[in-house]
């Protein structure tokens, strides 16, 4: 036992790692024989371990003063102090994120640092500063000499890489509008727009503006950050240094996550590149923020703090006194409501760009009613000879199926066994080039019996089809096709079963922009963001099952995720025939496939917001779930309704009750999973505050609730702020 503090020691509170479900929330007290500044990193002994923790301010409500035995507090066993603190204004962010999702600011502040960094001693920290000054000190190359086609106009802002690029007439104007307003801005732009110019353009201008003025430049996928990358590295890297623009997202290693978050946290980054996770980087001098993509729900984290990092990019900017952009050819519905004009309640400021750059069109969108072809039928015959056409004359054509492995069932003809997972509320997926049933919740993999488990039939079969399927399939029907070279027709599939292995996605994606394929597959990860310039043709073989789902927000991921597919064609402005688009459909006539025909977003997104208006649904209400896992189903469920009739007994929660729904416990959709039984409860209010007021005070009730007997067998709760998935 450390000594109890004596006469001028300092009472510090520190936040260290600890889920809102432990009942440990907020700052914990430490003392320190000096006087540390908040935001400063310290190594703290928690329990038999030693953890990283941040100096919070004492009159933060996260460390709010509570009665402690002096003699019972524990030192604090080392400062970072080789770091500059952590801002104030970083503080700031994470205080919000904690109280808005409901989580321990702790659990929020700790999993935004890198994870090597939770595990350094101050040696160690100060010898890897050490390097990282020595590496800086080196001379950085000298910028290359500017160079100007005869058509180039050299902007002011923008940096001798910069020089050649000719804006038309929609990006400047776009341009103008972002430096003569304050925003926050949001950029609608047409697939092929030039977005990506707009946004380097902006960040140019505020580099050069100030010598110490950083970026964020925000994506939703990991497999988009390598291009976008070379492009900032290309454009600001001969300006302002090799360290000028870093990454930050989870495919790192953990000591290149460290290397971009020491730049960032030093000012040497000027553009930080990252996926969700990047919100939280610290950067003393952020003036600017670029959420692109920005309708992407993987800016929405599934586990632990369930934040969006597109809203609180928004909630920084704020704080930082920055500017922010969002960008996509198909905004959430969210932010298009908060664009809408001033005068109607709107608050972010629209720029619209609905003109590809160039002479490159939108594609013509083709529907192939399914109705009318062979019942087995998986590529349809127009479409297949759209597809060979497109091969005869070397252009490339990109087929988009949204479900990966061969077949998502095996299933018996004779007692109609399934390949249930035994631990999941799922089936186990048929993967064929390795022979494997494999859960892609669970991760539980076997080899395919020789017969039915059940009955001993030799005869099971794959039901239904997955990208694997899908491209053994088109091998087939075109392999007496020949590229114009004479060669037989090349296709790859691209999905996260082919690229597991690390550089495989990048050699893949290098194959398609030079041309060595003729025929892309794959699922989503093909569908958005790329920069395919020889691709013509893009089909969807079978989107129709969102047109029927139970979640209200299927229709509008469906049309966001087709119109970008369709994107990825036609951006070449050399291929003089017209792209095209095929979608293989049984319901050829529903409202969604018509606005996509016209590219009509706007007309898609009024549609759905007068529906959700008249049924209360966001964004003219406001949601929140909370989500319980147990040994059983019974005590999932038990213990959510259990906790809403002890809301409902509070008197002082009377009048919240009042303006908010509980509706009843049911199983999530996938209800099991690795044998762990999962429900959930909605609550819904017309008012944001009023719900977030009762969130705050029903937490109490939740942590009461579970340590009821009857509540036995309950693992954890989480609450979901704004859920996207419900």
């Amino acid at each position: 036992m450390p000594p109890p503090p004596i006469p001028g020691h300092c009472l510090t509170q520190v936040l260290v790692q600890t889920p809102a479900h432990s009942q440990m929330a907020g700052a914990l007290s430490y003392w320190s024989p000096t006087p540390v500044q908040p935001g400063t990193l310290v190594r703290v002994p928690l329990g038999q371990r030693e953890l990283l923790g941040v100096v919070w301010p004492s009159e933060s409500p996260a460390a709010a003063e509570v009665a402690l035995d002096p003699a019972k507090l524990r030192p604090i066993t080392a400062a970072l102090d080789a770091l500059p603190p952590l801002n104030h204004r970083w503080r700031a962010l994470i205080s919000f994120a904690a109280s808005y999702y409901q989580r321990t600011a702790g659990e929020v502040a700790l999993a935004a640092l890198p994870p090597q960094l939770r595990d350094m001693s101050s040696v160690q920290l100060a010898r890897r500063l050490k390097k990282r000054a020595k590496a800086a000190a080196t001379p950085a190359r000298p910028p290359p000499s500017p160079t100007l086609d005869a058509t180039s106009t050299p902007t002011p802002d923008a940096g001798p890489a910069a020089a050649s690029v000719v804006l038309t007439a929609e990006q400047q104007q776009a341009i103008d509008q972002f430096h003569q307003q304050p925003g926050p801005f949001l950029l609608f732009g047409a697939t092929g727009s030039g977005k990506t110019e707009v946004f380097m353009h902006c960040t140019a201008a505020l580099l050069a503006a100030s010598p110490e003025a950083q970026a964020l430049v925000m994506v939703p996928e990991i497999n988009l950050t390598p291009q976008l990358e070379a492009r900032f590295k290309a454009r600001f890297c001969a300006r302002y240094g090799d360290d000028a623009v870093v990454s930050l997202h989870s495919g790192m290693t953990p000591a290149q996550r460290l290397n971009s978050w020491l730049a960032a946290h030093s000012g040497a980054a000027r553009v930080v590149l990252g996926t969700r996770m990047a919100v939280f980087a610290s950067m003393p001098h952020l003036q600017l923020i670029v959420v692109d993509e920005e309708h992407d729900p993987s800016y929405k984290s599934g586990e632990g703090a369930r934040y969006s990092a597109r809203d609180l990019a928004i909630y920084r900017a704020r704080l930082e006194g920055a500017k922010v952009m969002l960008g996509s050819a198909t905004p959430s519905l969210e932010s298009w409501h908060h664009s809408r004009p001033a005068a109607e309640g709107g608050r972010y400021l629209r720029l619209e760009m609905p003109s590809r750059v160039g002479r490159g069109q939108l594609p013509l969108v083709r529907r192939v009613d399914m109705n009318h072809q062979p019942k087995s039928c998986i590529i349809a015959a127009p479409l297949l000879a759209a597809i060979a056409q497109r091969i005869a004359r070397g252009e490339q054509s990109m087929v988009f199926l949204n479900r990966r492995g061969y077949a998502p069932v095996l299933q018996c003809s004779d007692c109609d066994w399934k390949s249930e997972c035994p631990h999941c509320s799922a089936y186990r997926v048929f993967h064929k080039i390795d022979r494997t049933l494999r859960c892609h919740h669970c991760g539980l993999s076997e080899r395919v019996p020789r017969a039915c488990p059940a009955c001993g039939n030799s005869d099971i079969m794959p039901l239904g089809r997955g990208t694997e399927r899908l491209e053994e399939h088109l091998a087939e029907l075109l392999t007496d096709i020949r590229r114009p070279d004479g060669q037989p027709v090349r296709i790859v599939r691209i999905d996260a079963d082919t690229t597991r292995l690390k550089g495989t996605l990048e050699s893949q994606l290098a194959q398609v922009h030079t041309g060595e394929v003729d025929v892309l597959v794959g699922t989503q990860m093909i569908a958005k963001g790329h920069d395919f310039r020889r691709i013509t043709l893009v089909a969807a073989v079978n989107p129709d099952n969102a047109l029927f789902s139970g979640d209200f927000r299927a229709p509008e991921r469906l049309f966001s995720l087709l119109m970008q597919a369709a994107g990825r064609a036609g951006r070449d402005e050399t291929v003089a025939n017209q792209s095209e688009m095929w979608l293989q459909t049984f319901q050829p006539a529903h409202p969604l496939y018509e606005a996509l025909k016209q590219h009509d977003y706007p007309a898609f997104a009024a549609s759905q917001l007068k529906e959700r208006q008249q049924a209360a649904m966001p964004p003219f209400s406001f949601q929140a779930l909370v989500r319980a896992e147990a040994r059983s189903q019974e005590a999932a469920q038990g213990f959510l309704n259990l906790a809403s009739q002890a809301a409902a007994s509070e008197s002082d929660m009377a009048a919240l009750l009042a303006q908010l729904m509980l509706y009843p416990a049911v199983p999530m959709s996938m209800a099991r999973i690795a044998n762990i039984e999962r429900a959930q409860m909605l609550v819904e209010s017309p008012s944001r505050t009023a719900l977030q007021r009762f969130l705050s005070v029903w937490q109490a009730v939740l942590h009461h609730t579970r340590a009821d007997p009857r509540c036995k067998g309950v693992i954890r709760w989480a609450i979901d702020v704004d859920p996207l998935n419900i």
